[in-house]
């Protein structure tokens, strides 16, 4: 069990075998009493011969067999031997012994299952009750410390002893079960969650590539879109103005550089635009309404479309939900502005109050007089799905109402 000293897990279980361990060695180097004839040996070589099979127990703990089952049986049998030749050449009663089928028991139920544990502790609790056995017959032979009792009362007192060691050793081996479980389940329940959070990591390593893949993908898509289309446009207005330069037809020249000019215009109105949309906190220390305010005074100047805003937020909302509703409001004046032809949009965001003054939901509701579209046709919408997915990773829902030549109205509603 050495190797395991650095798991926290088994730090607890690698002091128990040292105290049991200890128990053991404190016990035979205690006084000495005469062994039955069978198990005679020399009193001087007891001791040596008891710790050195101490010694060699807790050497086969620098180690153990995980891993190999058939190792680990035989590990096993070799810890049952060394406990009972411990036995045999002088154990000081049953607390050697004990202690030592302890430690075997307690490193069994690192090697094995629930089943290798329970026949481990079988063997070790039939192992005891005969040690115990032969302890209490030799002591009712000889009968010493008991001359005033009499046979009835001596061989009560012997079977009283016998059935409360062998309840004490059996309770003390159910909780050397239990606590190794416990110990166990822990273990592996800290190594499940550590899994977990690696593949969590993992997988939001995943999302965050993902989406900022999908992101790049949007703004090539912008660029290519808006500023390129207004570049090439811008190029061609200047070439032909090139042309009425050399053919001396400034009237029509001037009106290509004019022209040429505005696509200038639009083409910096979309970087701005774009840069916007990347900004970390687009609401930069601003309440909502203050923000979303900013951002139709510049959609209206910058278009000329009007809009109609119905805004009523008498609470601060928090800043997860905020920046979602922005980013949605934002994202939905950029398709009004590229793809709609509207003259006229409608802003509505308010915040549903419930009983005892507790917020029920908050409402957004975007609406357009444009051509609208046909969203089955619609392969390219990465900005509406950006949308939707916004709101639903706040608990939100998203709805989306248009048809060609009817408009355009998004719809999303938080509940609080």
């Amino acid at each position: 069990m050495g190797d395991r000293l650095q798991e926290r897990s088994f730090r607890l279980l690698l002091y128990l075998e040292w105290i049991l361990l200890g128990i053991a060695m404190i016990a035979a180097l205690s006084i000495h009493r005469p062994r039955p004839p069978m198990m005679a040996v020399d009193p001087h070589n007891i001791p040596l011969a008891v710790l050195g099979c101490i010694a060699l127990l807790g050497g086969l703990g620098l180690r153990l067999p995980i891993g190999s089952q058939g190792v680990a049986i035989l590990y096993t049998i070799a810890g049952f031997s060394i406990s009972w030749l411990a036995v045999s050449v002088g154990g000081r009663g049953n607390t050697v012994f004990s202690a030592l089928l302890l430690v075997v028991v307690l490193r069994a139920c690192i090697l094995f299952p629930w089943r290798g544990r329970i026949i481990t502790a079988l063997w070790a609790y039939g192992s005891f009750l005969i040690v115990l056995w032969m302890r209490i017959r030799h002591f009712a032979e000889h009968g010493r410390g008991m001359g005033s009792l009499d046979a009835s009362q001596q061989q009560q007192f012997l079977l009283n002893l016998m059935i409360n060691s062998a309840l004490l050793f059996g309770l003390v081996l159910i909780f050397v079960l239990l606590l190794v479980g416990a110990v166990l389940s822990e273990r592996e329940s800290r190594q499940a969650l550590i899994a977990a959070n690696r593949r969590l990591r993992r997988y939001a390593l995943l999302i965050e590539n993902q989406a900022m893949l999908q992101e790049r993908s949007r703004i090539a898509r912008e660029m290519h879109d808006s500023v390129g289309h207004s570049l090439t446009a811008q190029s061609i207005q200047l070439e032909n103005a090139v042309l009425c330069w050399k053919q001396q037809n400034w009237q029509q020249g001037e009106t290509h550089l004019n022209a040429a000019r505005q696509l200038g215009k639009d083409a910096l109105r979309d970087v701005r635009q774009s840069v916007a949309s990347l900004q970390t906190s687009p609401l930069q220390g601003r309440s909502l309404s203050q923000a979303v305010q900013t951002l139709l005074d510049q959609f209206t100047t910058t278009t000329q479309i009007v809009v109609n805003p119905e805004i009523n937020l008498p609470v601060s909302l928090p800043a997860e939900i905020s920046t979602a509703l922005y980013r949605l409001i934002q994202e939905g004046l950029t398709n009004i502005t590229r793809y709609s032809g509207a003259t006229a949009v409608k802003l509505t965001l308010k915040i549903t109050p419930g009983a005892m003054g507790k917020l029920t939901q908050i409402a957004l509701v975007l609406v357009d007089n444009g051509c609208g579209f046909d969203p089955a046709q619609n392969t390219t919408g990465f900005g509406l799905q950006s949308m939707r997915d916004r709101i639903e990773a706040i608990g939100g829902q998203f709805t989306l109402i248009t048809a060609p030549g009817q408009g355009c109205t998004i719809r999303a509603t938080i509940p609080c």
